[in-house]
């Protein structure tokens, strides 16, 4: 941990640390501490450069979520050549809709959602992130279908010509971190699945994944075995039927007292010219931004927790059809 506090035992201990002193410790002003006054954040929604915007979003989103908790279920990471490393730090978050704000009026709605972060951290601070939280399953926890609220959010918006664009890779910066990750067995078996999915063979799913498998999916969703497996990614490859797949970093690992994980972060960049996860074609130029986790059992793949944003989605969409 050279360059980091000597408070930190290792990169699991510092992401976990920081994200309560940050979140639960209401220490929102230890953000200028561990992140880089330039960092970038990416998510669906867009990109947002510099510590001051992270902590004025933070603000706004304990506002509205007063009693928010960020409940760390693991830290996939890897060492990178600068004497720094990147970690997939994959979130249960717990939290009471309070306050007014991106969501609409308080509503009392007791929420638990997923979010998965990437960061890339040295010298004690993320520099760079790549953040996924599954706003499918916020709104629809809200009692909001998510193609109703990304149409909601372009009229807030100012209609089709104002609305803000979600991210895509022409919106994004030149990143600081450029590494890929490791070439740990785990991760490359975990994208060589994914890859042999987005070709088109789903025969690769009985051959990788354990038939027991549990599905942690975005909105929310779980599912279990081969059957379900089948079904999401199929929903979504078909949906984006001429998209290009890649692999943009590639982590596998293995902890003592832990099955082996692996955590990749992917693209689709296509045209929604198919029936799927996302209804009628409709034409539109679409990027999904993908994070996710597995883990490995005697039989195969038997976790795997898949993150993207439907809204965002839906938004691309919606944009384009008007």
């Amino acid at each position: 941990m050279k360059g980091f506090d000597p408070k930190f035992s290792d990169p699991p201990d510092y992401i976990l640390g920081i994200t309560r002193e940050i979140w639960e410790d209401r220490g929102v002003d230890a953000l200028h501490r561990y992140y880089a006054p330039t960092v970038t954040v990416r998510s669906p929604d867009g990109v947002v450069a510099g510590n001051e915007v992270v902590s004025s979003a933070t603000l706004a989103t304990l506002a509205e979520f007063p009693d928010r908790q960020l409940l760390g279920e693991d830290v996939i990471w890897s060492e990178d050549d600068d004497g720094g490393f990147l970690s997939s730090h994959r979130i249960f978050s717990t939290a009471t809709h309070l306050g007014d704000g991106a969501y609409g009026p308080a509503s009392g709605a007791r929420l638990g959602y997923r979010i998965i972060a990437d960061c890339a951290c040295r010298e004690n601070q993320v520099y760079d992130e790549w953040l996924i939280r599954d706003q499918g399953a916020i709104v629809r926890q809200l009692g909001i279908d998510p193609k109703r609220f990304a149409a909601d959010q372009i009229a807030n918006e100012g209609g089709v010509e104002q609305a803000i664009h979600p991210f895509t890779p022409r919106a994004d910066r030149d990143a600081m971190y450029r590494g890929t990750g490791n070439d740990h067995e785990a991760g490359r078996r975990y994208a060589e699945a994914l890859r042999q999915i987005m070709q088109g063979r789903l025969a690769v799913i009985p051959e990788v994944f354990d038939r027991a498998v549990q599905l942690e999916l975005p909105g929310g969703k779980t599912g279990h075995g081969w059957g379900d497996a089948d079904a999401f990614w199929l929903g979504l490859r078909s949906a984006l039927p001429d998209a290009s797949f890649r692999i943009h970093h590639q982590i596998g690992r293995n902890d003592a007292v832990m099955a082996p994980r692996a955590a990749l972060r992917w693209s689709l960049d296509g045209t929604h010219d198919g029936w799927g996860a996302f209804g009628a074609p409709t034409g539109a130029s679409v990027h999904v931004m993908g994070l996710s986790h597995a883990e490995f059992g005697p039989w195969g793949l038997r976790r795997e927790y898949v993150l993207y944003d439907e809204t965002s989605i839906w938004k691309q969409i919606l944009l384009h059809t008007g």
